[in-house]
């Protein structure tokens, strides 16, 4: 009987034992068995104890994904727990700050502000110092890349909302995007999830090239998705696969694709024929047309003018280079003077500027023009210059 009831206490003392690992190991509230078993379920053997222990992102980085998408999307209730998850992950308080800070430009100064009360809360509980701004050297844009976003904002926005578009370069990239308080890296990071969990893919872009840029690596932008999901939703989570999976082509074309190319020559004079007539006015004819192969998006064509000839308004996307080869030109901007050109010099129209090209009415003029495409359209047409327009040009 002894035995027996040995056996008995050791079996219970086993089964206590199972039972209080099991305890420790759960994440999810009592109340989620409660009500959401299968949730409890979902939330400590997948969610904590399956995604939060793959390797493809650090615990920290996958704090900074997680407080991105809760903050971003408002769920307050959700940010204390992750506040001082993120802490024990190594993220520094001025980080988290920093964090808010930049998500108040992202989703919304609402958003960061109920962030911080309960930011707050955990900063008290751990004796956290107030914050200062670090006086680390400010972060260095590249100089290129900063230009020709700037002129992409000033064409595309300026026109509409000149005060928006000033905020964007001074503001946002002029001063966050330099503050050293977080880095280029975990910049790029936090807009990356928040953009997928507010449900904007169509920034993803951009913003994806810049983190990889930045030193993101392809398996960490892939795991942001997968981590955003859990947070956000698999609809948010998919819906930025296909703009990712782009992105990732791209890049991956020009690393690949680069070494193996072979070089065109483009005879001069080469597939010679008459422009469309319902894009141009009078004797226009096309020649040396190229298209670049994927994942280069530029291509372009010698065009040749007859005196008075030219072609209807039109943008580019992407904006347009202009080589003129020979004879007198004329080029305008729609609401300003027509501006003339001759052989040799190059003409830069940025994107999305209405205007149109041609030959005065004296002298014929050809130039060679380039143009890069954006998701496989390089222009849009519009309708002709009239010929009293044109001769009110030439009058002044």
């Amino acid at each position: 009987m002894k035995n027996i009831a040995a056996s008995i206490a050791i079996s219970a003392l086993a089964a206590t034992g199972v039972e209080a690992q099991e305890e420790r190991r759960r994440v999810a509230p009592p109340a989620v068995y409660t009500v959401a078993p299968g949730l409890g379920h979902f939330t400590d053997d997948v969610l904590f104890g399956e995604v939060w222990v793959r390797t493809d992102l650090a615990p920290r980085d996958r704090s900074l994904v997680t407080l991105s998408a809760i903050v971003s999307t408002g769920k307050n209730e959700q940010i204390a727990a992750h506040v001082s998850r993120a802490l024990d992950n190594d993220v520094k308080p001025g980080e988290i700050g920093e964090l808010i800070t930049h998500l108040a430009f992202y989703s919304g100064w609402p958003n960061a502000i109920s962030a911080v009360t309960e930011t707050e809360k955990i900063f008290d509980e751990r004796q956290i110092a107030p914050l200062s701004n670090s006086e680390a050297t400010r972060i260095k844009l590249e100089v290129a890349a900063e230009a020709t976003r700037k002129a992409t904002v000033d064409a595309a926005v300026a026109p509409t909302a000149a005060a928006l578009a000033d905020l964007t370069n001074r503001v946002l990239f002029g001063d966050l995007w330099q503050r050293p308080d977080l880095s280029a890296r975990d910049r790029s990071l936090v807009t990356m999830a928040a953009l997928i969990a507010v449900g904007q893919p169509e920034q993803l872009p951009f913003h994806a090239n810049r983190a990889m840029d930045n030193g993101l690596t392809q398996s960490e932008a892939s795991e942001i998705l997968t981590h955003v999901a859990f947070y956000s939703g698999w609809p948010r989570a998919m819906s930025a696969v296909p703009v990712l999976k782009k992105v990732f082509e791209n890049r991956n074309g020009i690393e690949m694709s680069a070494p193996q190319a072979n070089i065109t020559i483009t005879p001069a004079g080469s597939s010679a024929a008459p422009a469309p007539a319902e894009y141009f006015t009078g004797s226009v004819h096309i020649s040396a047309r190229y298209q670049a192969d994927a994942p280069a998006r530029i291509g372009g064509a010698t065009v040749s003018f007859s005196a008075g000839a030219r072609t209807a308004w039109h943008t580019h996307p992407l904006g347009q280079t202009l080589f003129i080869v020979s004879g007198r030109g004329w080029v305008q901007k729609e609401g300003e003077p027509i501006q003339q050109v001759g052989p040799g010099d190059v003409v830069w129209i940025p994107p999305l500027i209405r205007h149109w090209h041609g030959a005065s009415p004296s002298e014929p003029m050809s130039h060679f023009a380039v143009a890069e495409a954006l998701d496989g359209s390089a222009v849009t047409w519009m309708e002709k210059v009239s010929d009293e327009d044109y001769a009110k040009g030439a009058a002044e």
